[in-house]
Formats: structure tokens, C-alpha cells, sequence
């Protein structure tokens, strides 16, 4: 939605769409049922005013063409009172083809330009729709499926275009050739016009009223799954509406006949002027019929055009752009939650985080751990500004990042790689330049490279013109994240969150992704989601998440060294690569080989401590105690962070 803002008009493609008023968007809450919308006849004239004219031309050939169709029961009746008077010399006269031409052309007319102007307006609203929903926050996805955002780009605009097409033809001719044909009745016979008028009024409406519970029924009957007796109720309702149908216009017809006979015959009317009757009562009550049918499209046209136009105006409440930003030159990337607290939109009585602090310093690695569902991809999600923070505050540098612009945050500050890397249907050249759109290709090369992606890129027969498939299906899970990777990296980013970004890769192809993992963290400040331990050894600091809390139970210190030492020797604190760590029953399971209880000093006396590769293990109960970057004899506590 770039370049599309309120108040000014926006281009997609090579369609110009023009901007409605936007409200602030207000998270939905599914638990509640959402009120039905109401057409916004302001915002559909934005759509409609470009239109005006071609639209305006319509209406006029439309009315045209309905006079027209007026005049045929009126010709009808002189061509008869001409045969039946046997002035066969005036007959060509009313037969001449040259007089229909005009009434052709002009339906061809309006035809033509109602179908232009609907697709015009009906191309221009889905546009619109889709910038909208591209300006969304991840809330509003959140609370909306997608299957229902999809159906309303598709079906609802459908519905809406043809409605509003068969509105202004149906509903101009059907209206001016009702009107007019009264006009002809009346002028021909006031008297049978009066009783004309006393009849089908009565019949329109009770047949009006027999087809709303007819479609009802049938709406019933597509929806129920045992259809067998609803169907036959249907039916036998069909059978008795056609044929009253039938019998009441017979009864019309008859009754027309035999009061302008007795007109006929006191020669009050001439036999033309009765067949022109017949004529122009019959096109009457098509035309009352198509109007009582047409009621019924303008409620369901009404009803998807308020679907499109409802998430046309809102405005989300993580705005896309806006806000202040920090000299590139003094970014240092320290990142502080300050007493954080968060719900999810759509379950507002459930917070995640619960008065959570944090400290990542400037070019440090803090890795967040702890058990599925703790909050730690919701961290992340913070940070990244997809959502806003129910209480406390999130600072940069310390600037809170509310106040910073998103597109720069989330374009130029914070490299972002999760799980399941989202990679589109192009080239792997394309792919990676997402991340700078403005990227050369030298660019390009060189993050691939210090991801650890040019060499298997390289291998392929048309190497960066690769094309990956949809979602990079044509790729092993370990070279899409690699490609994620070099794409996170080509805007150069002062922090690099990594969300699980190895958890579902096997062991040949985690080694190599987090080897690019940490060539890349070199410099940067860098959030780990993770939970295998294993993605966290390079970490400077550890913070173990349970609960939407920083964990504070006395637990034992870690220290994380890979090929140090102390691995599997008695005295494992001579480690000298220290992060800190609290470790909580959670982690402590997940690191003894014991399960989560210390064993007794006579466990291991006299034999080698076993710990997991990579980690150095010291344990309280072993004498001196290393925690943090000193030693104790107590229970560690998890200290202020460097």
C-alpha cells in the first residue's frame, strides 16, 4: 500500500484508486457476533464520481430505449385497426424495419456502458480493498479469517457489480416502462385502466410475498443437509405459485377482454385500441414483477457492497508509516522492555506477558528460552511492532519504539527471520532483494555469502534466476532459511531477531544455517527465540521465559562453552566462556542427565559429571560456585545484564 494514504489518491498497478476516509481500526473479538454493516453511500460515491459520466449517458440511452418499448403496444393497436379497416396501402407503413433500428441501438447502448462502468467501479473497489487489507496490522488478521477477507474480494464484489448493473438497466426500463404504458392505458380506455389498476396492485403484491417464502425455502434448503422434505415443499410451493400465477393473469387477460368487448361494441373503443391494451396491461405487469424481484437484489447487492466498503475505511492501529526515526549513525541497538505487559487482541482476558523487563545491550546476543507457550515469539512479535504492548513500554536506544516509524523500524533497523521463511514465487535473486528493493546485485551476492547461501545458489543451472516456486517449494528447508537469511541481511540491520529460526531443520542442514547464524550476529544486537539448546551457545545472555515472566527461581548457573575444558570433567566451572543463566526446573530437566532433582553428592563422587556438548555445568552443591562473572557458595540469582 505504498503511497495510498488518506485523503489522496493511490495507484496499484496501472489503476489509479481513489482513497475513502478511514476510522481507526478496532480489534474484533470472536467470541462476539459482529454487527452487520452499514452501506457508507459517501465512500461508494468515491468510487462512483469518475463513472458519472459514462454513467449519466446510460440512464439517458436507458430511458430512451424504455420510451421506445412504450410505443410498441400503441403501433400494435394501429396496425390492427389498419387490417381490420383492409388498408392494405398503409400497412408497409407499420412494417418498416427502420423504425425498430433506434430502440436496438440504444439497448446495445446503455448495455455497453453500464458493463463498462460496473467493472470500472468494481475493479477500482477490490483494489482498494486489497491496499486496505495490505495496510493492516497483524491483529486485524487475527481476528478475521481469511477465507472471509477473501470472499469479500471475490464473491462481494461480484455480487455487488452485478446488482448494481441490473439495478439501473432492469430497474430504469422495468419503471419507465411501467409508468409509461399506465400513461397509454389511461389515454386509450379510463375506464379499463381504473379497473386494471384496482386488480394488479393486489396481484403483485401477494405474489411478491409467496416468492420471498419461496426463496426462503429454497435458501433453507440448500443449507439443511436431510433436504428430502424441505425439496418437496419447495416444489409443491412452486407448482401452486405458477399455476395461480397462470390462472390470475388469465383471469386479467379474460377480464380485459370481455369489459372491452362490451366497449367494442357500444363503440367506445376500437379493436386496435383493445389489442393495444392487452399489450400495454401485459408489459404493466411484467415490469411491476421484475421491479418486486429487483427489491430483493438491491438488499443483497446493499449487503455486499457494505461488506467491501466496511474494512475500506479502517485504519489500522500499528500504522505502516509515520513517526520519527534515529541517525544511522547513532544507532547503537539497545533494546529495553520496560514492565511489559500484553493480551492478544482477540483474547483480552489471557495476558501472555505479565510485567516483563528486559535488557538486550548493543552488540549482544540474548537468547530467550523456556517451555511452548511462555511468550517468546510474542517478544519478538513486540519488538517488530505487529502488535502494541497493553501496559509498559518498549524502548530503542532509548526512544519508545511507538513514537519511531514502522517502515524504518521494520525496514532498515530489525532483520527478522522466523521458522517458516515466506518466500515468493520469483527468482532467488528477486527473493533476497526484497529485503532492499533498491539492492544492486553486487549487494545481493554479498549477503548470500555471509549467509552461506552463494555456493549452493551458484550450483544451480541458472543460478540467482532460479525460480523457487510458490512459498520456495522447490527448495530444501535449509536453503530457504539460508535465502531468509540473506535477505534479512541485505538491508544491513542493526538488530536481528531469530525466531526459531533452526527448529525445524535436521542436524546437517542446523549446523550449517546456524554457522550463518553466527557470522551474521557479528556486530549486531541479536534476540534468539529458541528452544533446543543447541541455538543458543554463541549467546552472550540467557533469560529463561515461563509464564510471560523472567523466571526467578534459584536454580543453577550455566555456562555455555563450546569444546571447553570442562566438558565432562569433575570440575566443570573452569569454563571460561560465560553467559548467564537461570536455570528453572524447565531448563534444568532439559540439562541433566538426571531429570529435573540434583543428585546426591555420592551420585557423582569419584565419577566424571556427563553434560550435554557444549555446555559446562556448575553445579551449587560442588563447593565454589561460579555465577554470573564471579564465584559464590550460595544459590545463583540471575543478575542485572552487562
Amino acid at each position: 500500500g505504498e503511497g495510498w494514504e488518506p485523503g489522496t489518491w493511490g495507484r496499484m498497478g496501472e489503476a489509479t484508486v481513489p482513497a475513502v476516509p478511514v476510522v481507526p481500526g478496532v480489534p474484533t473479538d470472536p467470541t462476539q457476533p459482529r454487527p452487520e454493516p452499514v452501506f457508507d453511500w459517501p465512500v461508494f460515491w468515491a468510487f462512483l464520481r469518475p463513472q458519472l459520466l459514462a454513467l449519466s449517458a446510460a440512464v439517458v440511452l436507458a430511458l430512451g430505449a424504455a420510451l421506445l418499448n412504450v410505443r410498441i403496444p400503441v403501433l400494435l393497436g394501429h396496425l390492427v385497426n389498419v387490417v381490420a379497416r383492409g388498408a392494405q396501402s398503409r400497412l408497409a407503413g407499420y412494417l418498416r424495419p427502420p423504425a425498430r433500428f433506434p430502440q436496438g441501438l440504444l439497448t446495445f447502448g446503455y448495455i455497453a456502458l453500464l458493463s463498462r462502468v460496473g467493472e470500472q467501479v468494481a475493479a477500482s473497489m477490490r483494489k482498494a480493498l486489497f491496499i486496505s487489507l495490505l495496510r493492516q496490522d497483524v491483529a486485524f488478521y487475527d481476528a478475521n479469517r481469511t477465507g472471509q477477507l477473501v470472499n469479500r474480494l471475490t464473491a462481494d464484489v461480484q455480487e455487488f457489480k452485478s446488482s448494481f448493473k441490473l439495478i439501473i438497466s432492469q430497474g430504469l426500463r422495468s419503471s419507465t416502462q411501467a409508468a409509461g404504458c399506465i400513461v397509454s392505458l389511461y389515454l386509450l380506455s379510463p375506464k379499463l385502466t381504473g379497473l386494471l389498476l384496482l386488480v394488479m396492485p393486489t396481484l403483485v403484491g401477494a405474489g411478491a410475498l409467496v416468492g420471498s417464502f419461496l426463496r426462503s425455502l429454497s435458501r433453507r434448503a440448500q443449507e439443511q443437509d436431510a433436504v428430502g422434505q424441505l425439496s418437496q415443499r419447495l416444489g409443491l410451493g412452486i407448482a401452486a405459485f405458477q399455476g395461480l400465477s397462470n390462472l390470475a393473469l388469465n383471469g386479467i387477460v379474460l377480464g380485459t377482454i370481455f369489459v372491452g368487448g362490451s366497449l367494442m361494441a357500444g363503440n367506445e373503443l376500437s379493436p386496435g385500441d383493445l389489442m393495444s391494451f392487452l399489450v400495454a396491461s401485459q408489459t404493466v405487469q411484467r415490469s411491476m414483477a421484475n421491479i418486486s424481484i429487483l427489491f430483493g437484489q438491491v438488499v443483497r447487492g446493499l449487503s455486499a457492497g457494505a461488506r467491501v466498503l466496511e474494512f475500506m475505511t479502517l485504519e489500522p492501529k500499528v500504522p505502516l508509516r509515520g513517526g520519527a526515526s534515529i541517525p544511522s549513525h547513532s544507532l547503537l541497538g539497545h533494546i529495553a522492555f520496560n514492565h511489559v505487559s500484553f493480551s492478544y487482541p482477540t483474547r483480552p482476558g489471557h495476558p501472555v506477558l505479565r510485567d516483563f523487563s528486559l535488557s538486550l545491550p548493543p552488540g549482544k546476543t540474548v537468547a530467550i528460552v523456556g517451555p511452548s507457550g511462555g511468550g517468546k515469539s510474542t517478544v519478538a512479535a513486540l519488538l517488530e511492532r505487529f502488535y502494541e504492548p497493553t501496559q509498559g513500554s518498549i524502548t530503542l536506544d532509548g526512544h519508545d519504539i511507538s513514537s519511531l516509524d514502522p517502515s524504518w523500524l521494520r525496514g532498515q533497523v530489525i532483520g527478522f527471520i522466523s521458522q517458516d521463511p515466506v518466500l515468493f514465487g520469483t527468482t532467488i535473486m528477486e527473493n533476497i532483494r526484497f529485503g532492499k528493493p533498491g539492492a544492486s546485485d553486487e549487494e545481493v551476492y554479498a549477503a548470500a555469502r555471509l549467509a552461506n547461501a552463494d555456493d549452493f545458489i551458484r550450483s544451480f543451472p541458472e543460478g540467482y534466476g532460479t525460480v523457487v516456486g510458490e512459498r520456495g517449494t522447490a527448495l530444501s528447508g535449509g536453503q530457504r532459511q539460508r535465502i531468509a537469511i540473506a535477505r534479512a541481511l541485505l538491508k544491513d540491520p542493526a538488530v536481528l531477531v531469530l525466531d526459531e529460526a533452526t527448529s525445524a531443520l535436521d542436524a546437517e542442514a542446523e549446523r550449517v544455517v546456524q554457522a550463518a547464524l553466527e557470522r551474521a550476529a557479528r556486530g549486531r544486537t541479536v534476540l534468539v527465540i529458541a528452544h533446543r539448546l543447541s541455538t543458543v551457545r554463541a549467546a552472550h545472555l540467557i533469560v529463561v521465559l515461563q509464564g510471560g515472566r523472567v523466571a526467578e527461581v534459584p536454580g543453577v548457573g550455566v555456562s555455555m562453552c563450546a569444546g571447553a575444558a570442562g566438558v565432562g570433567s569433575a570440575r566443570p566451572h573452569s569454563c571460561t566462556t560465560k553467559p548467564t543463566v537461570l536455570v528453572t526446573p524447565w531448563l534444568h530437566q532439559a540439562l541433566s542427565p538426571w531429570g529435573p532433582e540434583p543428585p546426591s553428592r555420592s551420585a557423582h563422587h569419584g565419577s566424571p559429571l556427563s553434560a550435554p556438548p557444549g555446555l559446562c555445568v556448575a553445579h551449587p552443591w560442588d563447593g565454589a560456585t561460579e555465577v554470573g562473572r564471579g564465584r559464590g557458595t550460595g544459590p545463583p540469582t540471575l543478575t542485572s545484564f552487562p
